[in-house]
């Protein structure tokens, strides 16, 4: 069996991943929040490191897709990454960040993120990644 063949539900479909938008911006966690959920993912919102962690022990099982900002109130570096890829090594992790600097994004991509997207950004560029992570988070998820 691989990666989220267990998990499907009676139809035999795969649950769509939730969306961790980790994000210290009102005004983005809004406008991306809408977006995604308007595209049929639920979304959960977290404005630091510390809320980031509250969220993750909190979140029902299942596929998971991370929006992640490099810069927040509680940390300015890769550590929030980091943990992520350890505690949920299934799940893909965006970055998008308005410091991300050719070095970072790729300090970035080697600390296991997917994708690094630079601010400001295209909603519907962001919302078609999630939709290709998407894919990636249901078939590394195992329940």
């Amino acid at each position: 069996m691989s990666g989220g063949e267990n998990c499907r539900t009676a139809e035999g479909i795969s649950p769509r991943p939730t969306v961790l938008l980790v994000d210290d911006e009102p005004l983005i966690q809004w406008s991306l929040g809408e977006a995604i959920r308007e595209a049929g993912y639920p979304v959960q919102l977290a404005g630091s490191a510390a809320d980031t962690r509250r969220v993750l022990v909190r979140l029902v099982p299942g596929p998971l897709v991370v929006i992640l900002d490099l810069r927040l109130p509680d940390v300015v570096d890769l550590s929030l990454l980091q943990m992520l890829r350890l505690r949920r090594p299934d799940a893909p992790v965006l970055v998008l960040s308005a410091w991300a600097s050719a070095d970072t994004a790729a300090d970035a991509l080697a600390a296991g993120a997917t994708r690094v997207m630079k601010k400001p950004f295209d909603v519907a560029s962001v919302v078609a990644a999630v939709d290709d992570a998407s894919r990636a988070a249901r078939a590394a998820y195992t329940c």
